[in-house]
């Protein structure tokens, strides 16, 4: 196992700790039979269908 020569300054360990922590928008997809966004591969809230197959009932 390699063994660090140096030690890393406290700025650079912290650097590369913080590129992980950054915060993404979620991927959302568009729903085939309305046309809402919605997270992928989730029944749709507005319509209640999933790959074209009704699934629940849309709460009016």
């Amino acid at each position: 196992m390699a063994t660090p020569k140096y030690k890393t300054s406290k700025a650079s360990a912290a650097s590369r700790k913080a590129t992980n922590m950054r915060l993404q928008a979620p991927t959302l997809c568009k729903c085939t039979k309305c046309g809402t966004m919605i997270l992928p591969h989730r029944v749709c809230p507005k319509c209640g269908y999933y790959k074209g197959v009704q699934y629940v009932n849309p709460e009016e």
